[in-house]
């Protein structure tokens, strides 16, 4: 792939699970839901290696069987509303996520002097007060998610000083910044 894509890879690696031969994703997406697409096909018989890194291997099978499988928590929609607690000024435990896929975004909102604990499977944030600024820039996991640079860019307008904001994986994603602006909101 030209660039790592969940949805490039999602779609190869499921195309090529009943596919002849083997496939290779060079630079493949290495977020968690590429990982648990590919144990949800691996538990239906496929053969698929090394999801959560760059590099994925998946060996054609001729047929997949019925299985029972979990889908992970969706770590956007914990996001969102860890973002929207802090913004609010709001005290939110988010129960049965997966702390460790938020990662970046707990680390973000701590430098913002955003107070966040973590236990095996929740985050509590709570929102005291404005937080500071902080520069962002969205990367491949397991960097800064760009599907969580709207609710942080959200929050960051409540935020003492100028933060900054890059978006390189989804140019589109600045689409919100007149809606914010319309409520007025200082962004350039």
């Amino acid at each position: 792939l030209d660039s790592p894509s969940v949805g490039a890879t999602g779609h190869i690696l499921t195309m090529a699970c009943l596919a002849e031969g083997t496939t290779t994703i060079q630079n493949a997406a290495e977020e968690p839901e590429v990982v648990d697409l590919a144990n949800f096909v691996n538990a239906m018989g496929g053969v698929v290696r090394g999801a959560g890194t760059s590099v994925i291997e998946i060996e054609g099978v001729s047929s997949l069987r019925g299985t029972t499988h979990r889908v992970i928590p969706d770590r956007m929609e914990a996001g969102s509303f860890l973002c929207a607690a802090a913004a609010t000024g709001g005290d939110v435990r988010v129960t049965e996520c997966i702390p460790e896929h938020l990662t970046a975004l707990v680390l973000k909102l701590r430098e913002a002097g955003i107070e966040c604990e973590t236990g095996p499977d929740w985050i509590r944030v709570i929102g005291n007060g404005r937080p500071r600024a902080v520069s962002v820039k969205t990367l491949p996991y397991p960097g800064f998610p760009t599907d969580m640079q709207q609710p942080l860019t959200a929050l960051l307008t409540t935020a003492v000083g100028t933060s900054v904001v890059t978006e390189t994986i989804y140019e589109r994603r600045f689409k919100h910044v007149d809606e914010l602006r319309q409520m007025g909101a200082d962004i350039k």
